[in-house]
């Protein structure tokens, strides 16, 4: 008797409300005032007790809450939601973080919430230290408010915390930028990740940029801004292990890793995605679409996509191609059936010819002027007629 062992998945929750929206931010979001908040919670439950009825099999590895802003959420309602998740997931998982913004954390009643139900990793966004920066891009706390919330989850217990720094900002230089970098690097956190600004469809920097309002660093600045996070983050001890995120050893996101190797996650909340069972599937966006078939006991979502070998093998490699450790030819493989030169090896041997790739003890990888070009070499490996 052949006993089937359990798939390992992560859980991303999604919480859709903001005390306030920031003009570069294109997530499913709404402003919290006037909004069915507590009603979304006990759906949102129940959104996973169906679903997750449904694949007692799967081993819940990590749980990430993001939004949105989760920590919009008062401490009464944070409690609701964490309770009703640690009755679903009474077993501990190996990691477990939650999204906050600095200002939900000037006193420590959320903290303590989070705490109590075993939250042991926080993701706060804090973009930048500079006030004026912060101002134009829509952020309500200051560089020093930060540091607060960061002292705050010290003091109720937490130590694993990341924290999120944004550049190629309007307004910012690159020695605006430095002394982000150096403030950030002062708190000795075991974790940063840090973003160029990306102008996405129907967001407000987005409308500023098509009326010739929005005036950005140009691309030489983003790259030195990027070059300099480098630089910095590797004399501070922290190790780069995927093109945006720098860590301690051994306190690397563990849920980003999940996606990044292209495992199984479920999607929870209005607008989620998930991916079970090679089924990627995405929930209604807008809050009553999401909410209306869960009370009929339905699940909340209008798509799937049942994702052909073909596409799962261009996933592998997009997602694994952004780790510095890259891609492994043996997992590779074991997943697919075939080894990574069976399908790519023209295109890898092209590669590295142009100096983005390399062979490392079997893993195929971006080089240092890869990352550069990320986009371009993952172009490369959409499959047309290979397989």
């Amino acid at each position: 008797m052949v006993i089937k062992q359990p798939q390992e998945a992560s859980i991303y929750i999604h919480i859709p409300f903001c005390d306030f929206i920031c003009y570069y931010c294109d997530f499913n979001k709404v402003f919290i005032e006037d909004q069915p908040v507590d009603a979304y919670i006990e759906l949102l439950l129940k959104e996973m007790r169906l679903t997750l009825a449904a694949h007692a099999s799967e081993k819940i590895k990590t749980i990430y809450i993001g939004g949105g802003t989760p920590s919009s959420l008062s401490p009464k309602q944070l409690d609701r939601l964490l309770q009703g998740i640690r009755e679903l997931i009474p077993q501990s998982v190996e990691e477990f973080t939650i999204e906050c913004n600095p200002n939900n954390l000037l006193d420590q009643q959320r903290l303590t919430v989070m705490k109590n139900y075993g939250v042991d990793r926080l993701s706060i966004g804090v973009q930048s230290f500079d006030d004026k920066v912060l101002k134009k891009i829509g952020r309500k706390h200051t560089g020093e408010d930060a540091k607060v919330a960061i002292a705050n989850a010290r003091k109720v217990g937490f130590e694993n915390i990341s924290i999120d720094l944004i550049f190629r900002l309007p307004g910012q230089d690159l020695a605006d930028f430095k002394d982000t970098l150096n403030q950030a690097l002062d708190l000795e956190l075991p974790h940063y990740a840090t973003y160029s600004l990306i102008l996405e469809h129907k967001t407000i920097f987005y409308n500023l940029q098509r009326q010739g309002r929005l005036h950005l660093p140009s691309e030489d600045v983003e790259a030195d801004m990027y070059d300099l996070a480098l630089e910095t983050f590797k004399k501070h001890g922290l190790a780069q292990y995927e093109i945006s995120n720098f860590a301690k050893p051994g306190l690397e996101s563990k849920h980003n890793l999940m996606y990044w190797q292209n495992n199984h996650y479920f999607g929870f909340g209005a607008g989620a995605y998930g991916y079970i069972d090679n089924d990627r599937y995405h929930n209604n966006g807008p809050i009553q679409q999401y909410m209306a078939p869960l009370q009929a006991d339905k699940l909340p979502i209008f798509q799937r996509h049942l994702v052909p070998l073909s596409e799962q093998i261009e996933e592998e490699l997009f997602l694994g191609l952004r780790l510095n450790q890259g891609v492994s030819d043996a997992k590779f493989k074991a997943k697919y059936g075939y080894s990574l030169r069976d399908v790519y090896g023209r295109v890898i041997d092209e590669q590295i010819a142009k100096g983005l790739m390399a062979e490392v003890a079997g893993y195929v990888r971006l080089t240092e002027k890869g990352r550069f070009f990320g986009n371009d070499v993952f172009a490369e490996f959409l499959l047309d007629d290979r397989t």
